[in-house]
C-alpha cells in the first residue's frame, strides 16, 4: 500500500475520541450512497418509460405509413403495394385504412379509430392482432368461417331478451326462428375491439355493435350518416391504452364498404429493418411511390413524446445529482475537520521529511475513498432495487394516466458508469480546499506549544 493510502485510510478509522468525525465521515458516504441509488433508479425507470413506450409502440404500429396528400386515397394500390415491398430495407407492407367512427351497443357509443386491414399482411407489419385475448384474429380471414355458435342478439346491437313465455310461443309456432337470428347475427362481418373500449360498451365476444360512419351519403333528404352491424369476433389487449380504448379493427372489404370509397386504402404500412433509419428509408420510399405521396415513421409521430422523456431524463439527472452535491459537502466539511485534528500528526510528518505534494495526497485520498465507498454502495443498492422493481413490478401505475399499469425499470450500464464518473468527480472537488489547508500547515508553528 502506497504512504498516502496508508495513512488516509488509518484517518478514515477514527479512535473514540474522534467519533465525531467519524460519524461525519459515515454519514458522507451514506450520502454518496443515497444520491447515487436514487439517481440510478430514477434514470432506469426514465429508460424503462421510453423502451416500454417504444416496443409497445412498434408492436401495434408500423414503422413507416406512405400517405398520398392529393386525393383522399391510394387507388392503384396493388401494383404500387407490390413495387415498393423490393424496395431495399423494406421487410413487409401492408394496405390499411385509418377512419374515425361511432360503435354503440344499445345506449352505450363510443368514438373509435377503425382500422381495415388484411390479416396476412397485417401480421408481417405489426403484432397487433397477436394481443388478441378472446376470440380469435382469424375470423377476420377473408376465407375463414363464421364463428360457431354466436351470442344471439337484436337488430338493436343489444342481447335478445324475451319473457319465457315468449321464448316457448316461440319455439313452438316456429322452431327456426332462434336459429334464423344466430344465422343473421353470423353473416354479420367481423370486428375485434381494444379490451377497455369492449368493457365501456359491456360488449363481449358474439355482441353486435353498430359502427356508423360520420362520412355518410348523400339521399334525396339530406347527407345521412352510414351504419352497419358487426359481430364481435374478437377482443385485443395491446397494454397501451390509448389503442385499448380507442381502436377497432375490420377486414379491409368490410370498411371500404363501410366508408363507401371502394377499391382504395388510405395508407400502405412498412416494416424496415433498422427502425433508427426510418426517416431515410421513408424518404426512399416516398421518391419510389412518385409525386403526390408523404411518409411520416413512428419517431416523427412521437417526436413530442420522446423529446419529453429526454428532457425529463436531464432535469432529473441535475435536480437528484444536487443529493451528491450535498454529500461532497459533508465531504468537504469532514475532511476540513480531519485537517483541524490532525494538525500536529501533519506537523510531525511534515518534520519527518514527508513533503507537501505527500500531504495533499493523503486528504485526497481520504475524500475519494469516501466517494469510491459511497458509491459502490448506492451502485448495488440502485441497481438492486431497479431489477427487482422491473421483474417483479413492484409499483403499480393507473393505465389511463400513464398507458401502462406498471412503472417500467430498464437499468443501464452507460448510466451507472457516467453516475459514477460524476460522483467521484465530486467527491475529488470537495478535496482540493482541505488537502490545499493541510500542506500549508509549518511543523514550527504547529509544534511550537508541543
Amino acid at each position: 500500500m502506497r504512504f498516502e493510502l496508508f495513512i488516509a485510510t488509518r484517518y478514515l478509522r477514527a479512535k473514540r475520541r474522534q467519533a465525531f468525525i467519524g460519524v461525519i465521515t459515515g454519514i458522507s458516504i451514506l450520502g454518496v450512497a443515497a444520491g447515487v441509488a436514487s439517481l440510478i433508479i430514477a434514470l432506469a425507470i426514465n429508460n424503462g418509460f421510453r423502451q416500454d413506450l417504444q416496443d409497445r409502440l412498434l408492436e401495434t404500429t408500423s414503422h413507416i405509413t406512405l400517405l398520398r396528400v392529393q386525393d383522399d386515397g391510394i387507388k392503384d394500390w396493388r401494383a404500387l403495394l407490390d413495387r415498393l415491398s423490393r424496395q431495399p430495407h423494406v421487410i413487409a407492407a401492408a394496405p390499411t385504412i385509418y377512419e374515425e367512427v361511432m360503435i354503440s351497443r344499445g345506449p352505450r357509443a363510443r368514438g373509435a379509430v377503425l382500422k381495415g386491414m388484411i390479416p396476412s399482411a397485417e401480421n408481417k407489419v405489426s403484432d397487433l392482432l397477436k394481443s388478441v385475448v378472446a376470440g380469435s384474429a382469424s375470423a377476420l380471414d377473408e376465407s375463414a368461417p363464421p364463428l360457431e355458435n354466436p351470442a344471439s342478439t337484436s337488430a338493436g346491437g343489444g342481447p335478445v331478451r324475451l319473457r319465457s313465455g315468449q321464448v316457448r310461443a316461440t319455439q313452438a309456432e316456429s322452431p327456426d326462428s332462434l336459429q334464423g337470428v344466430e344465422d343473421r347475427v353470423a353473416a354479420m362481418p367481423p370486428i375485434i375491439l381494444g379490451k377497455d373500449m369492449a368493457e365501456n360498451l359491456g360488449a363481449t365476444v358474439g355482441s353486435v355493435v353498430l359502427v356508423t360512419s360520420p362520412q355518410g351519403e348523400l339521399t334525396p333528404v339530406g347527407m345521412v350518416p352510414k351504419y352497419s352491424r358487426f359481430r364481435v369476433a374478437g377482443i385485443f389487449n395491446s397494454g397501451f391504452y390509448d389503442y385499448d380504448s380507442a381502436w377497432s379493427l375490420a377486414r379491409l372489404v368490410d370498411a371500404q364498404q363501410l366508408f363507401g370509397i371502394g377499391d382504395q386504402i388510405a395508407a400502405i404500412e412498412f416494416k424496415v429493418d433498422d427502425i433508427y433509419k426510418a426517416g431515410a428509408i421513408g424518404d426512399q420510399l416516398q421518391k419510389a411511390a412518385g409525386p403526390g405521396f408523404m411518409t411520416t415513421n413512428w419517431m416523427e409521430q412521437n417526436k413530442a413524446l420522446f423529446r419529453a422523456l429526454k428532457m425529463e431524463k436531464l432535469v432529473t439527472f441535475i435536480t437528484i445529482g444536487l443529493i451528491v452535491f450535498v454529500a461532497a459537502l459533508n465531504i468537504l466539511i469532514s475532511l476540513i475537520m480531519m485537517v483541524m485534528e490532525k494538525t500536529r500528526d501533519i506537523a510531525v510528518l511534515m518534520s519527518m521529511g514527508t513533503r507537501k505534494s505527500q500531504v495533499r495526497r493523503v486528504f485526497i485520498a481520504q475524500g475519494v475513498l469516501i466517494g469510491v465507498v459511497g458509491t459502490l454502495i448506492g451502485l448495488i443498492l440502485g441497481y438492486g432495487l431497479s431489477f427487482a422493481g422491473g421483474h417483479y413490478h413492484l409499483l403499480s401505475l393507473s393505465p389511463e394516466v400513464y398507458s401502462i399499469d406498471y412503472v417500467p425499470f430498464a437499468p443501464r450500464m452507460i448510466d451507472g458508469l457516467l453516475v459514477a464518473v460524476v460522483t467521484l468527480g465530486i467527491s475529488l472537488i470537495a478535496t482540493i480546499y482541505p488537502s490545499w489547508s493541510a500542506a500549508k500547515i509549518l511543523p514550527a508553528e504547529a509544534l511550537r506549544y508541543e
